[in-house]
């Protein structure tokens, strides 16, 4: 083995780290437990692009930003692609997965990306344990109703009520007239904007230029990537799906991008209907480190999908 591949994660500066963004709250990195303290070859049997990555992510704070376009972005050696197969590879090793987490309570309920971090490589079994127990963690807690502040002392039915005295009559008060309330002012006619999905397709060939559509183009697949929102997902994790994983170059964005609204549309989350009792309804699934599609966490090893997987073995 060359000395090289045993050489420690390249520092990095700082003022990189410190421009970083920051992810929305509830988004972003989460470190696992029971971290081993920062070492300088803690990282030394990676190669060296993710060596480099490894390092420069270790180093962020909970809850930075983790998307691909945004570690390209703070950290000068390495684009988009390069990251987005550095991350692969340490989910591959052990280093991360990729999650999205139910947070909220009642009718408040959304669905975060998080990226889940170990400095430690650890194997799927610890992986499938950890993501469990945080599953059994983030679950609401079910609390029993506080008593009544008038006691438990209910009163017998043959017991008689007590006597109340007579009140005095009250003289009727005449209703106040109120003043007619106004009318109000009917709104502007506002001129239509784009929708959601819309805005995410148009905004691809900006994000990667592979991807770049046309005005028509974003019109013939708006509805599919409205059903995507429609299932509970947001613009960020639309555009990490639709550009996780691309080939070195797309003849045709219309039709690679059409085939991947269709192909990796997340089910539909039964949070809607109303629970069966005793069933529990899952709070957290992982997400394929290499295209972004959602599951279960035992289908996955590796963070990677059945199909990434067997791609990655041709």
């Amino acid at each position: 083995m060359a000395v090289s591949d045993l050489s420690p994660a390249p520092r990095v500066s700082a003022s990189s780290r410190s421009h970083h963004p920051k992810a929305k709250p509830g988004y972003g990195k989460r470190s696992v437990p029971d971290q081993r303290p920062p070492c300088e070859g803690g990282f030394a049997l990676l190669p060296e692009r993710e060596r480099h990555i490894a390092g420069y992510v270790d180093a962020l704070p909970e809850g930075a930003a983790m998307d691909i376009k945004s570690l390209a972005r703070s950290q000068p050696l390495y684009g988009q692609m390069a990251v987005g197969s550095a991350l692969r590879a340490l989910g591959v090793a052990g280093h991360l997965r990729h999650v999205r987490c139910l947070s909220g309570e009642g009718g408040q309920v959304r669905w975060v990306t998080r990226t889940f971090w170990s400095r430690v490589a650890r194997d799927n079994e610890w992986w499938d344990a950890f993501l469990a127990a945080e599953e059994r963690r983030s679950a609401p807690q079910e609390t029993a109703a506080p008593p009544p502040p008038w006691g438990h002392a209910v009163p017998a039915a043959s017991e008689a009520p007590a006597s109340v005295p007579a009140q005095p009559p009250i003289a009727a008060v005449p209703q106040q007239r109120t003043a007619e309330p106004e009318p109000e002012p009917e709104p502007e006619a506002t001129v239509d904007r784009p929708s959601p999905a819309f805005l995410v397709l148009a905004r691809l060939g900006r994000t990667d230029s592979r991807l770049a559509l046309s005005a028509a183009d974003c019109a013939a697949l708006e509805q599919v990537a409205a059903e995507w929102f429609a299932r509970g997902v947001d613009a960020d994790y639309l555009t990490r799906v639709l550009t996780a994983g691309l080939p070195a170059s797309v003849d045709s964005p219309f039709g690679f991008v059409r085939r991947r609204l269709h192909d990796k549309i997340p089910p539909r989350l039964p949070a809607a209907a109303p629970a069966v009792p005793g069933t529990p309804v899952r709070r957290l699934i992982v997400e394929c480190t290499e295209c972004g599609v959602p599951g279960r966490p035992e289908a996955f090893r590796d963070g990677l999908c059945r199909p990434c997987r067997q791609l990655g073995r041709v």
